[in-house]
């Protein structure tokens, strides 16, 4: 996993300081939304929802918006959207892979944004299964480090089905398997260990390392995928070395 996760980890605190934020902030609302719509508007009853909002509270969003999501989501107001949920598989230069997570009211113009962005970006869209096979379906909760260190956190968590831990640098993540996401996190809540997020994602099981030129390319690519309002989730198999992570942070 090298450099990626870390570089992506600096980049995502950036980039919730910076002109982004009102889009960041629009997609975890959206989150909260469909997980209400879904699984009812009862967070006790709804970890799917509970998982929403938390992260949503870690970002910052006001409370004030989270609950009126939840009671659009749950029809509390007689609001709402209904939202679809579609997948887009691809390219990056270089031949990264990337699975592109939308979640839109209008698929003609998601599939439009994605495309436009992946041509521009110098990638390709591609069938579906061509590169979805790259990933697994994982629960990743992240936290803050802290005073716990790797050796404390797994034998919080192995029990409750948690794979490995790995450094992401500032934090760990804890990988199991996607049902088993809500019990890993119930086993740090009931220690009292505070955690950032934890959801289901798509992990990547091969990698593709690139240089700094190819790192500057697909991260330009992803930054226009997630420019979309429609794009919810960009996951990929970069794999950027310690080095080359290095001379990226000089170009901020």
């Amino acid at each position: 996993m090298s450099g990626h996760s870390k570089w992506a980890t600096t980049k995502h605190k950036k980039a919730a300081i910076d002109a982004k934020r009102g889009k960041l902030f629009a997609k975890l609302i959206k989150n909260i939304e469909v997980a209400a719509r879904t699984g009812g508007p009862d967070p006790a009853g709804n970890p799917t929802l509970f998982d929403a909002i938390q992260k949503a509270k870690k970002t910052s969003v006001p409370n004030d918006n989270i609950e009126r999501a939840v009671k659009r989501g749950g029809g509390l107001d007689g609001g709402g959207v209904d939202y679809q949920t579609l997948m887009y598989e691809g390219y990056a230069p270089g031949g990264v892979a990337l699975l592109v997570e939308c979640l839109t009211d209008n698929k003609n113009r998601a599939v439009s944004e994605v495309r436009l962005a992946f041509s521009r970006g110098g990638g390709n869209m591609a069938d579906s299964g061509s590169v979805s096979y790259m990933f697994n379906r994982k629960g990743v909760v992240s936290l803050p480090k802290g005073e716990h260190t790797e050796d404390d956190l797994l034998e919080v968590v192995l029990d409750a089905g948690a794979e490995e831990i790995n450094d992401e640098g500032e934090s760990f993540e804890i990988i199991s398997e996607a049902s088993d996401v809500v019990a890993v996190r119930t086993a740090l809540q009931d220690a009292g260990i505070d955690y950032d997020s934890a959801e289901a994602q798509f992990v990547p099981n091969i990698r593709t390392e690139v240089d700094l030129d190819g790192a500057r390319k697909v991260l330009r690519l992803i930054d226009a995928l997630e420019d979309s309002d429609d794009v919810q989730n960009v996951y990929s198999n970069l794999d950027i070395p310690d080095d080359v992570a290095a001379q990226l942070a000089d170009d901020e």
